[in-house]
């Protein structure tokens, strides 16, 4: 059991760590709580010994250990407030009335991203769950259209297609309506394999542009379907001090490569969850914070991704505000 004293040594040495990513003497603490440095040093040794605090071989100050991050985390963190700097950047994004709320949270975990240096990752819910229920054009000029994709859980994308030449809108309709008779009720993902062997075969005998048009719709819905997963600031792990090791970087790169992994990180309990070191599953000095959230029969997750010495109480403050306006529907 910590005493009270001890943790507020462990308060000091995780908050100092986190700023300054140098292990914390027991002068510094001294000087804090103003009490003796043998006193500090034996808590200090109390806390190492309990594996709240690590030592290391170059210094004789304390860091960290994963269990003093998880005991920090869930009983000595203090809740953060906005910055009206943060909240200002993120009201712009949800007052913005032209912003679809899906694209809202887009750009709201951008913005978090660029705040924090760490990582946001959003994940809507999987694309297999996701039925294909009608595809639509809209024609914008002679070489460009807006394909329209609605599935069956009300989810509506969109994505601008360009050509390289003149394009013959009745030879896209053709399309489209032979795409809207052989593929409705067909999993998002499966729309492209559906493309290749039962609509490609067929296509060219009356549509002349088929290649064009073919290739447009299926790199279309490839994109529908990636859109599930979405990163912001994927390499910003690569500015803290933690992953300088060439080896330690390329596994996580080849874990955040990894659709099935990444996939792993969806979050469906409620509440912001918060899994640290050896929890994440990616790397033992990453920490993981996810909360789920659900719009319009939509359900996804969104996290933030970062070293273990993480401004944990920032990173909560802003995923707690961003479900909050998640859940109003972006309506301040």
């Amino acid at each position: 059991m910590i005493t009270s004293r001890q943790a507020d040594i462990l308060r000091i040495i995780v908050e100092e760590y986190i700023k300054t990513m140098k292990p914390v003497s027991s002068k510094a603490i001294c000087d804090i709580l103003n009490c003796s440095s043998a006193t500090v040093r034996n808590e200090m040794a109390e806390l190492e010994n309990n594996d709240y605090l690590e030592k290391t071989h170059i210094s004789s100050g304390r860091i960290p250990s994963e269990n003093g991050y998880r005991y920090y985390y869930d009983t000595l963190m203090k809740p953060g407030e906005m910055t009206n700097k943060d909240m200002l950047k993120l009201q712009t994004i949800f007052n913005n009335q032209s912003l679809q709320l899906g694209d809202a949270i887009l750009e709201s975990m951008e913005i978090i991203s660029e705040l924090t240096n760490y990582t946001s990752v959003v994940l809507g819910k999987a694309s297999n769950d996701n039925l294909l229920k009608q595809v639509e054009v809209v024609p914008i000029n002679k070489t460009s259209i807006v394909a329209i994709v609605v599935t069956d859980k009300g989810h509506v994308e969109n994505k601008q297609i360009s050509f390289d030449t003149n394009i013959n809108l009745a030879e896209i309709k053709q399309l489209v309506n032979l795409m809207n008779k052989l593929l409705i009720g067909t999993p998002i993902d499966e729309v492209s394999s559906k493309l290749e062997f039962e609509i490609k075969p067929i296509i060219g005998s009356y549509i002349k542009q088929h290649e064009v048009l073919y290739d447009a719709f299926y790199d279309a819905f490839n994109e529908f379907k990636e859109q599930n997963m979405v990163f912001k600031g994927k390499n910003k792990f690569l500015d803290q001090p933690e992953f300088s090791n060439i080896d330690k970087v390329r596994n996580i790169i080849n874990k955040f490569e990894d659709k099935d992994f990444i996939s792993t990180i969806k979050e469906d309990s409620e509440g912001i969850k918060c899994y640290i070191g050896t929890e994440s599953n990616i790397d033992d000095d990453i920490t993981v914070i996810k909360t789920n959230y659900q719009i319009d029969g939509k359900e996804g997750t969104i996290a933030i991704i970062g070293p273990k010495r993480m401004e944990y109480n920032r990173v909560v403050t802003l995923l707690e505000y961003l479900k909050d306006n998640i859940n109003k529907g972006g309506n301040l």
